[in-house]
């Protein structure tokens, strides 16, 4: 360790990203936490979502995971996409997915600014760099929408997000199997947009990967 992280550590030790408990040494996690996290299994990692190749859940967004989801979200805590790429790129090997490139669920410009950044492109970032792939802006937000999670019911979420969003670059979509990456996916109406979208542009399939889902 060299002194500036030794300092660095005095000042800011660092904490679950989970429990938010201290740490000791190079863990991201508590060894608690990694033991008892609500982690989805066989089966209950993938959802069956039309238009799509299946969307694909590390945890399930409940307890410690949904308050460190909301921090990562709304607090400012954007270091915790490290995190999360581990257990995204974990349920990418479990399950044998395979893909030519990544993307992400993309922020509206209004919402980037007032945010700081995007979540959802730190995840995809993250997780190329563990997968050895691209993660390229493929879609864009055209339209200003109301939060999902404020919407109501799954047909409400589906017509919130109609039309909502757009391809930005059809050369690097046309033929590929895209990684589409998000946070948390619960109707999974935005996905099946973003994939709808995709599609339309030239993508051979659209995978979604997301590391919370809501418990059936």
């Amino acid at each position: 360790m060299n002194i500036l992280s030794y300092f660095l550590d005095l000042l800011y030790p660092r904490r679950c990203a989970f429990c938010h408990r201290l740490l000791d040494g190079d863990a991201k996690v508590c060894p608690a936490c990694r033991k008892k996290l609500p982690y989805t299994l066989g089966d209950a990692q993938r959802i069956k979502l039309a238009g799509t190749g299946g969307i694909y859940a590390a945890l399930y967004y409940e307890g410690d995971v949904r308050n460190s989801l909301l921090r990562y979200k709304f607090h400012g805590l954007n270091a915790y996409a490290s995190v999360y790429g581990d257990f995204l790129s974990k349920c990418i090997d479990e399950n044998g997915i395979s893909c030519d490139i990544i993307t992400w669920v993309p922020l509206s410009k209004r919402r980037l600014r007032r945010r700081g950044y995007d979540q959802a492109r730190l995840l995809g970032e993250e997780l190329a760099k563990r997968q050895g792939l691209v993660c390229l802006a493929l879609l864009r937000k055209v339209r200003n929408t109301p939060a999902q999670s404020r919407t109501g019911n799954a047909m409400r979420r589906k017509a919130n997000i109609a039309g909502a969003y757009a391809a930005l670059n059809e050369s690097a979509v046309s033929g590929k199997r895209v990684l589409l990456v998000d946070d948390i996916v619960t109707t999974g109406a935005t996905l099946a947009e973003c994939a709808k979208t995709l599609k339309a542009a030239g993508a051979a399939e659209v995978i979604g990967l997301a590391v919370a889902r809501k418990r059936d």
